[in-house]
């Protein structure tokens, strides 16, 4: 396959082609799906491929993808995406340019501790319906549900610069649910939350305490049904890493997305309210907030050795001390703001076009562990586990709501209350962090879903992240 890519390369490269680079992976995939006890659903796509060829000529970029990689098709791909350049080249207010990158090479072999794709059928089955069985509907728990994703991906990059990369890697995605019903309305737990992706295989599954914790989110949720809602109008808070990570996504990495900025990108609430003028002035946070994207970090789904269009993987401090530094982008992007290439364009599968993506995405830590963070806090509320979310298109005033809080008085943990909601706009909220957990707390939380582009694509990443304290936050719900 090596021998392939590079030979279309060397098809590609034309004296009017002023770039071109092409993309070929192959995907396993399996989803696992019982629900209340019953398997609802058991899928298998094995070595799905995927090919993407992509030219810029005269100042326009040309994509075609396919899942057809016979010598045909690609003659045909490589047509088509000439095709597409010099058509969309009529119709470019901007000529697309950037400098070329010298060479660069790469070569990852993720090996998980228990392959997926290679443990029985029904090994996998049994171990989930087991789960299943523990969390089945019973007393007030009126629905259950256990779920797994398995995805092997190889993938091969080569570019008209001489660049070339290969990478194997496994992610997975395991989740289970118990929804608990009373005449005072119906709560839902989830464990490990629904950022529980990581790189890795079927031993997420134990590392994640699975077992350990169908006992716990049983009787959460059941306890929820009468626990009391909070009444304080503002209050400090302390965010569980598991839904920091989304409030990291949603309000920082999103934002710095810099293809927003330049309104290339709409979709999903796709705006931003992060100008280039900001860079290197703007008190994004408070001098506690570090905030980083790093595709060097293999323990998070976000690692590759190139991105999308040959830039090695790299760690870029987006907001140093609070002061937003850096943005996530392209190399036309980062050329023309005089930035440096920061190796975050990417896509899911071959015959996607790239787009500017986070990959590891992270809040550096601080220090001290949860307990004394909370021991440290003398009234306030400890949230986790993402149940609703809300955020504007700029990106910019938000509402979050988690499964479960905790109520702290006095430095101790004295009672849940149900749907905490907590209200915020993105640069009060993050310059209200008086609080960071040190490395102990710190780890990676990743999706499989974060939604981007026209037609939309799905892509995988990590959130790095400890539990915060932001202080002084709307926690109404009379808004």
């Amino acid at each position: 396959m090596e021998q392939k890519i590079k030979n279309i390369v060397t098809k590609l490269q034309q004296p009017d082609t002023a770039f071109a680079d092409v993309r070929i992976t192959f995907t396993d995939y399996e989803s696992i799906l019982f629900m209340n006890t019953n398997l609802k659903n058991y899928s298998n796509s094995p070595a799905s491929p995927a090919i993407g060829i992509r030219v810029l000529i005269d100042g326009c970029f040309g994509f075609a993808g396919s899942k057809d990689l016979s010598d045909s098709s690609i003659e045909r791909l490589i047509a088509k995406a000439r095709a597409n350049a010099r058509q969309g080249a009529k119709f470019q207010k901007e000529k697309v340019t950037f400098p070329a990158l010298p060479a660069a090479f790469g070569e990852y072999q993720h090996i998980p501790e228990i392959d997926p794709f290679a443990l029985p059928k029904a090994e996998k089955l049994g171990y989930l319906k087991n789960l299943a069985e523990a969390i089945k509907p019973q007393a007030q728990i009126v629905h259950s549900l256990v779920s797994a994703q398995f995805e092997r991906q190889e993938k091969y990059y080569a570019n008209s610069e001489g660049s070339y990369s290969h990478s194997i890697v496994f992610n997975t995605l395991p989740l289970m649910l118990v929804v608990a019903a009373a005449d005072s309305g119906i709560q839902t737990r989830t464990w490990p939350g629904h950022m529980s992706a990581g790189r890795g295989g079927f031993e997420l599954f134990y590392k994640q305490q699975f077992e350990q914790n169908t006992e716990r989110i049983i009787k959460e949720a059941t306890d929820l049904l009468h626990a009391p809602v909070i009444t304080d109008q503002k209050a400090d808070i302390i965010i569980g890493a598991g839904h920091l990570a989304l409030q990291l996504h949603e309000s920082v990495g999103h934002a710095t997305e810099a293809d927003r900025i330049l309104g290339q990108e709409i979709s999903y609430a796709g705006k931003t309210f992060v100008k280039p003028e900001m860079l290197t002035n703007f008190k994004y946070g408070s001098d506690l907030v570090n905030i980083y994207s790093d595709s060097t970090d293999p323990r998070g789904l976000g690692y590759q050795p190139l991105d999308d269009e040959g830039v090695p993987g790299r760690r870029v401090d987006i907001i140093k001390n609070g002061i937003l530094m850096d943005l996530q982008n392209s190399r036309h992007i980062a050329h023309k703001l005089g930035l440096q290439p920061s190796a975050n364009m990417k896509a899911p599968f071959a015959d996607d076009f790239p787009l500017v993506r986070m990959t590891n995405f992270c809040l550096a830590p601080g220090k001290g562990t949860l307990a004394e963070l909370i021991a440290n806090t003398e009234y306030g509320y400890y949230l986790d586990f993402t149940k609703t979310w809300s955020i504007d298109d700029n990106r910019n005033n938000f509402q979050f709501t988690t499964e479960i809080g905790y109520k702290i008085e006095h430095g101790k943990i004295t009672g849940i209350v149900k749907e905490p909601t907590y209200y915020g706009i993105t640069q009060e909220f993050w310059n209200a962090c008086d609080a960071i957990c040190g490395e102990e707390e710190w780890a990676y939380h990743s999706t499989f879903t974060c939604g981007k582009g026209e037609p939309g694509q799905i892509m995988r990443l990590s959130h790095g992240v400890a539990p915060a304290r932001f202080k002084n936050i709307n926690v109404s719900v009379k808004i």
